[in-house]
């Protein structure tokens, strides 16, 4: 009797689990955007449960990581694909101009590459800057997006080979203040406790995030990409 019991909990569970999200899919059930996993991801949005699903779907949909994009503070441009030099191809990219804080330069990244760093900056580097400071970040400086060229000692290419990561090195605040990760990693104050908190919340929308602990080559700066493999170092 507990077994058949058991078996018949089961298998109720396993079918709400599995029509619950085709009903929303098929439109038959109607639930807020922040609970559908099948809407498009809103970059206002706290991160929550389908956060990651949604940023994944925008993998190969340009029309929908530009309507995600339009929901950010970032200030982009459509770029056509292109090979930029031979053997890397640029696919489905987008120019950076600008956000709440403003770059060292534009940069050209893959649209959802630029998805993850608005929902890094919205939801992680200004709330740690609010947070330890007190004021916003207003500058962010990087050492480039694209790159054609293999990871370091292999023959794979890196995914700076598609513009599909970033390199972040230092960060201005409203009064001037610059913090770099060449320096104030290390350190025991609130620069160094600004970058921790701002390494961990790039490990949220990034798929990879490498920065002075994982080695040498990241001493003076954070890797981000949206590449496969998942890693937070």
């Amino acid at each position: 009797m507990g077994v058949r019991l058991g078996r018949s909990m089961f298998a109720g569970t396993l079918g709400l689990l599995l029509g619950v999200p085709l009903a929303v899919y098929q439109g038959w059930l109607t639930v807020p955007d922040r609970w559908n996993p099948w809407a498009t991801l809103d970059i206002r949005e706290t991160p929550g449960l389908f956060t990651g699903f949604k940023l994944w779907r925008l993998q190969g949909d340009p029309q929908r990581c530009a309507q995600a994009l339009r929901t950010s503070p970032l200030s982009f441009s459509l770029v056509a694909d292109s090979v930029p030099s031979p053997g890397c191809p640029v696919h489905d990219g987008v120019r950076v101009k600008g956000s709440q804080a403003a770059f060292s330069s534009s940069f050209l990244a893959t649209c959802p590459l630029a998805a993850a760093y608005a929902l890094f900056e919205v939801h992680g580097l200004q709330p740690a800057a609010q947070a330890i400071y007190g004021q916003p970040v207003v500058r962010v400086e990087h050492l480039g997006s694209f790159a054609c060229r293999n990871i370091a000692n292999s023959r794979w290419r890196s995914q700076h080979a598609s513009a599909n990561a970033l390199d972040i090195a230092a960060f201005r605040l409203r009064d001037g203040r610059r913090i770099s990760v060449a320096r104030d990693w290390k350190g025991s104050g609130d620069a160094a406790r600004f970058l921790r908190r701002v390494h961990d919340a790039a490990c949220g929308p990034f798929n990879l995030t490498l920065g002075p602990d994982y080695n040498a080559a990241h001493r003076d700066h954070f890797h981000v990409d949206m590449g496969t493999l998942r890693m937070c170092r």
